[in-house]
This record gives C-alpha cells, structure tokens and sequence, in this order.
C-alpha cells in the first residue's frame, strides 16, 4: 500500500509543476500568439526564449510587454509591427508574458 501512495504522490507532485507551463502555452495557443511567435525560433515574431534573455532582469518588463500584448508596438525587433490582441484580457496578457519571461 505505501507504494503506491508513494507513487500517487510523485505523480500528482509531477503533475503540480508542470501543468502551469501547460495552461500557459494552451492560453498563448487559444490567443493565437502561436502563429507569429515559437518557443525556440523565430517565426514572424521573436523567439520566446529571445524575449525572455532581452528583458532578463529588468523589473518592468511585464507591464511593458503586457501594455505591447494589449496596444501592439514596433521597432524592437525589427520592421514587422505587432498588432494589438484585442482578444486577450490585461490578466491574460500578464499571465502570458510572465509565462514567456520564465523560457530559457
């Protein structure tokens, strides 16, 4: 019996550390962010990692890239701009980009 209490408790431990790196990619997919923008390359936007090594560090990054998610922008990465994602609340914007800052 203690075996598998041990492993129902491994297993939900497991489950606990992944399962928000999950919600948060199903939340960039369900807003589309996945059709401009990759984990590990560049698509028409920036890599996620890219993004996460540029603004490693500084502390207004998730409300300046929040504020970018929500408005849209151009310049930082080159001539393509990003559109506004009208689709995605100010809470869902944060949670994405706190999930983006955490690739590397």
């Amino acid at each position: 019996m203690k075996p598998i209490l041990f492993a129902l408790a491994t297993l939900t431990a497991g489950m606990a550390l992944t399962t928000p790196a999950q919600a948060d990619l199903a939340l960039a997919t369900a807003k589309n962010c996945m059709a401009c923008h990759a984990a590990e390359k560049k698509l028409v936007g920036p890599s996620y990692k890219d993004i996460a090594a540029k603004y490693s560090g500084q502390a207004d990054a998730v409300d300046k890239l929040s504020a970018k998610v929500l408005k849209g922008g151009a310049g930082v990465w080159g001539p393509v701009p990003m559109p506004a994602n009208t689709q995605v609340t100010p809470d869902e914007s944060k949670k994405l980009v706190a999930w983006v800052l955490g690739q590397k």
